[in-house]
């Protein structure tokens, strides 16, 4: 990491698929900070993906690995895609999101959900269930079943094929990601969810007894509730608005992040953050990203809602940069993007013009010029 202490580097890897075009967006975006608004930021470029490979015999080339290393922080823009025999699996593996997360241990992914007015036409939820969603998803990240041994599949005896997979847990696994969720619920209501499926499985047994343990030792101020897994995905889609910071586990929260992402109206509205642990002066490695794959299906077309990146930015500004004015600056231009009309494919309503993604990046820089204006106006 950066030991200038008021210089933030960031690596700024767009990836495969539409990873690169929101990315371009997002790191306007950035650029836009850092010359009108003074972000001390350094932006760092390099690649992931099928090209390198072909190039170096990595997804993952050497001057990524160490542009990533030297970064305090990483924008990521979307890695997958169709399989392709240019790419051997052993080579993708080696070069995956997953190890990554593992070797910068980022253990605590923060994923925000908020609902906003403007696509409350286009949301697949009704406009009252939508009303004052605003919460945050903690997914532990780097334990959990996605990275438990042993795994396989194997033939058995009798001819027949089985898969086997390893869900476990840790106590300090468990902890640190819930002690992530109470410090955070101490900045915005005050309440913690915790969401697992202690009727069935010993994890999350175990789960549940950590965290609450660790809440009555050093939390009380927090109000701490638990939720089955099953009855969190209903509560997601008929109370959002109940929710302040909930934390599961890896495999819930993937699937739980995903169905909460029909309160902001598309996945390609939502941020997230990857955070590992705090070092000796409470800095933290980062990975920022939106929520939403490569989507190889519209990839190259120039469609791609980039506001998920774009918003990863506001993250990344209120997180590791110290800057919450310029994120809520950020979060108001979105805003006044939306309130005005502009819609990628995916959030417009029927007859409604559709930008692109270059369009809709456009359309959030202009909202920050006129805000800024205002700002000045009023000042």
């Amino acid at each position: 990491m950066n030991t200038l202490s008021n210089t933030i580097k960031v690596a700024v890897v767009g990836g495969e698929g539409i990873g690169p075009e929101v990315t371009d967006q997002s790191h306007r975006i950035l650029k836009w900070f850092s010359d009108r608004r003074g972000a001390p930021v350094i932006l760092r470029e390099a690649q992931y993906g099928l090209i390198p490979y072909l190039a170096t015999g990595k997804v993952l080339p050497d001057d990524t690995v160490e542009a990533m290393e030297e970064a305090d922080a990483i924008l990521w823009g979307a890695t997958g895609g169709p399989e392709t025999t240019e790419v051997p699996p052993a080579a993708r593996k080696a070069g995956s999101l997953l190890s990554l997360r593992s070797k910068y241990d980022l253990y605590a992914n923060l994923r925000p959900i908020v609902a906003n007015p403007a696509l409350a036409d286009s949301a697949p939820l009704k406009a009252a269930v939508l009303k004052d969603v605003d919460f945050i998803i903690i997914r532990e990240l780097t334990s959990g079943i996605y990275f438990g041994e042993p795994r396989g599949i194997e033939t058995l005896p009798d001819g027949q094929r089985r898969g086997f997979n390893t869900q476990q847990y840790t106590t300090s696994q468990i902890r640190r990601v819930a002690r992530t969720a109470f410090e955070l619920a101490r900045t915005r209501k005050g309440r913690v969810c915790s969401v697992d499926k202690a009727n069935v499985l010993e994890t999350s047994v175990l789960w549940r007894e950590e965290v609450t343990a660790l809440h009555e030792a050093e939390f009380s101020d927090v109000e701490l509730t638990h939720l089955y897994v099953d009855n969190a995905a209903m509560q997601i889609v008929r109370a959002p608005s109940q929710f302040d910071v909930m934390v599961t586990c890896n495999i819930f929260g993937d699937i739980l992040s995903d169905c909460a992402a029909m309160a902001s109206g598309s996945l390609g509205m939502l941020p997230s953050v990857s955070l590992g642990p705090p070092d000796r002066l409470g800095r933290r490695k980062a990975l920022y990203e939106p929520v939403h794959g490569s989507a190889p299906d519209i990839a190259g077309k120039g469609i791609a809602n980039p506001l998920g990146s774009i918003l990863s930015v506001a993250m990344m500004l209120r997180i590791t940069l110290h800057r919450p004015e310029d994120a809520a600056l950020l979060e108001k231009a979105v805003d006044t993007a939306l309130a005005a009309g502009a819609r990628t494919a995916d959030i417009a309503e029927p007859g409604a013009k559709r930008l692109s993604t270059q369009e809709m990046g456009d359309a959030v820089l202009n909202a920050l010029d006129k805000v800024v204006g205002k700002e000045r106006e009023h000042a």
